[in-house]
């Protein structure tokens, strides 16, 4: 999946001349917490959060009903410079960038304009679908060897039940590198019978294995 598939195109922005009063009408009338800051030129040059405007604004305590410091220009305490993706980005790619540098949102530029944006909410809500679990079904861990062909052999398994796959996760079994856990999530609230095709032909299932089961 790319960047363009979960973007959205519709960006509220301003200018580096807009006030903080602006800034903090923005935010709480459209119920956001970023605006990136463009030039005239669409092109990106700063961005601030709903965070960086609070921390500029005066105190609710303040008596003053015109503060000074919301006519402070946005340039005053915006972030710069940026770090933004391209459309054809991976998204997997895009939550790497998120998590190393601890940001919760990142424009979305082409050619140096700012064409989209992207918030952790987007990258939370595509991390479900891509993981399955906005459809009912069941999980199944599967621990196997890591070596290559693997995958196929233990989807051959899945296949004879004629069951959709939602997702198919693989990650590290952290006891032992020479092993990997794939995560399959079918479309099936009775995944039994899917479990004891995989036992009977030698593979261990890490869950569903709860007392009772058959082994």
């Amino acid at each position: 999946m790319i960047v363009e598939e979960i973007m959205k195109t519709e960006v509220i922005t301003l200018s580096p001349t807009d006030t903080i009063e602006r800034a903090l009408t923005l935010l709480n009338e459209n119920h956001i917490r970023h605006l990136p800051i463009v030039d005239k030129d669409h092109c990106v040059i700063g961005i601030v959060s709903d965070r960086d405007v609070r921390d500029a604004s005066p105190s609710t305590f303040d008596d003053d009903p015109n503060p000074a410091e919301l006519k402070n220009e946005i340039r005053s305490i915006m972030t710069s410079p940026v770090i933004t993706v391209h459309p054809l980005d991976f998204v997997e790619e895009v939550a790497g960038i998120f998590y190393e540098h601890e940001i919760a949102c990142v424009p979305v530029t082409k050619e140096d304009r700012l064409v989209g944006i992207i918030t952790e909410k987007d990258m939370l809500y595509t991390l479900i679908q891509l993981t399955g679990t906005n459809v009912q079904s069941s999980q199944i861990e599967v621990k196997v060897i890591n070596k290559p062909g693997i995958l196929p052999q233990v989807s051959q398994v899945l296949g004879k039940r004629k069951v959709n796959i939602s997702s198919v996760l693989i990650y590290p079994y952290k006891e032992d590198a020479n092993y990997k856990i794939i995560v399959f999530r079918v479309q099936t609230m009775n995944p039994m019978p899917i479990i004891n095709d995989l036992k009977e032909a030698g593979y261990e299932v890490l869950w569903p294995n709860m007392p009772g089961m058959s082994p």
